[in-house]
């Protein structure tokens, strides 16, 4: 599977509630869209995530429609900051070819 790079579990946390923070709110498709996740794969970290109150899920009735919206809580922002950051600084993801890429073009300007 060459070009497909796996992402550890404090990574997927991360940009899940990065993402939140900065959209301020998402639905849950665009949530799973913008952080690369598989609904059903990792529909068990999303509930994770609220079970321990770093988000909070809202379901919004639009006619025929449900929508469910997901928004970061001050715990979960919190949570960034004091542990995923800091363990992001000593063990950095690993950097895929495209950012080696980005670096190289950095060095040469």
């Amino acid at each position: 599977m060459a070009g497909k790079s796996y992402r550890d579990k404090i990574y997927i946390i991360k940009d899940i509630i990065s993402l939140l923070a900065e959209y301020g709110a998402l639905n849950q498709t665009a949530l799973v869209s913008y952080s690369g996740l598989n609904l059903k794969k990792h529909k068990h970290i999303l509930d994770s995530l609220e079970e321990k109150g770093f988000i909070s899920k809202s379901v919004v009735e639009d006619g025929k429609r449900t929508i469910t919206v997901y928004k970061a809580t001050a715990k979960g922002l919190e949570f960034c900051r004091a542990i995923i950051e800091p363990y992001e600084e000593l063990f950095p993801r690993k950097s895929t070819n495209s950012d080696q890429n980005k670096l190289r073009l950095l060095i040469l300007v």
